[in-house]
């Protein structure tokens, strides 16, 4: 299970969890560790004083590396490379808008760059701006997503990047059938989100995995423009439901409630929270509801996945989620994808050995 991924970045086995907004916290990420994954911890929904607290307590709690995920446009961007940088963390993941001089900041510091893409020109923008690794996620990822299905994206991205830097597959995984897969396509590992929520050490309410784990329907987990104006997958919910059928005034009305929750939260001044709504309204074509209510939406999903109101917040979600019933440990979940993926690769083995026999009769 040795891939340039794990060489790059330092574990066990090449199975990154992904740093999903106020689910991925130290508990979730040293687990991830210890089972011999790699973690990534969000740090783009807590203040930086938090982050760091979060940094040291996945130091206590485990000694396998781990990275922070965050957003280049933040207005605490560079309060996070300096924590990073402080504390030695082996990687950073970040997805829209990167930023030239961070990259290179944080490279010359000997961090990994491990940006999330999802078509393969961005892979190649982001190799050509550093990135060390791509994570590249199909349509059938949670969250943010593309139309391209994962089984045609991996190849099409590995192809472009042509070896530069390794590519790790993400959108719909979960098991050992997955992993080998993508290691076929050309990948060095998977990434999981929505799986690595459904675990033991994920400290999403009960109410709300609930939700998850009823979700027998991978069907009914839809990609909705509803909440920012981006293709984003979700369960569908009360709260969606509510904002698939409301007028822009209600949109916007939604969005100006969750910015100034979250700038409460954050510490964040309003021009701050403005000028990034207005970076990603440049770079992503939106309106500024569109903006406003991207740059403040992990306050909606908080209402869902700290304070326990599912039906009040968003749900992102992975399809995947529709055909997972159970909810295991990391250390579980991760011994499992192994054992399947060995024991996947012995059989293709044996399905070679024939042919290989024929070969050697006919010499």
């Amino acid at each position: 299970m040795q891939t340039a991924l794990t060489e790059l970045l330092g574990c066990r086995y090449p199975i990154v969890q992904t740093a999903m907004g106020w689910v991925a916290d130290p508990v979730l990420v040293a687990g991830t560790g210890n089972a011999g994954g790699f973690g990534f911890l969000a740090g783009a929904t807590i203040p930086p004083a938090e982050l760091e607290a979060d940094i040291l307590r996945v130091k206590e709690l485990t000694d396998a590396n781990f990275g922070v995920n965050f957003h280049m446009y933040q207005p605490n961007a560079d309060d996070i490379v300096n924590l990073v940088i402080k504390h030695g963390v082996r990687a950073v993941s970040y997805s829209r808008s990167p930023g030239a001089d961070m990259v290179k900041r944080l490279k010359d510091a000997g961090v990994v760059c491990m940006p999330t893409i999802g078509l393969p020109k961005h892979a190649l923008k982001a190799v050509e701006m550093g990135a060390d690794a791509v994570t590249v996620q199909g349509g059938e990822g949670g969250g943010h997503t593309g139309a391209v299905p994962t089984t045609l994206l991996i190849p099409q991205v590995v192809d472009a990047v042509g070896g530069k830097v390794p590519v790790v597959a993400a959108g719909g995984f979960k098991d050992g059938r997955g992993l080998v897969a993508a290691l076929a396509w050309g990948a060095a590992g998977i990434a999981m989100g929505t799986r690595f929520l459904m675990t033991h050490e994920s400290p999403v309410p009960d109410v709300t995995l609930q939700r998850y784990v009823d979700c027998q329907n991978p069907g009914e987990i839809i990609v909705s423009r509803a909440m920012d104006g981006l293709p984003q997958r979700m369960i569908m919910n009360e709260l969606l439901t509510e904002l698939e059928q409301a007028g822009a005034l209600k949109k916007l009305l939604i969005a100006l409630r969750n910015g100034l929750a979250f700038r409460r939260f954050t510490g964040a001044s309003i021009p701050s929270l403005l000028k990034s709504a207005l970076a990603m309204q440049r770079d992503d074509d939106m309106t500024p509801a569109q903006a406003i209510m991207s740059a403040n939406a992990p306050m909606i999903i908080q209402k869902a996945m700290v304070e326990g109101e599912p039906a009040r917040g968003v749900l992102p979600s992975g399809q995947v989620a529709g055909v997972i019933d159970s909810l295991l440990t990391c250390e579980e979940l991760i011994a499992g994808i192994v054992a399947e993926a060995e024991q996947r690769l012995q059989v293709l083995a044996q399905i070679d050995s024939p042919l290989k026999s024929r070969e050697e009769q006919q010499t």
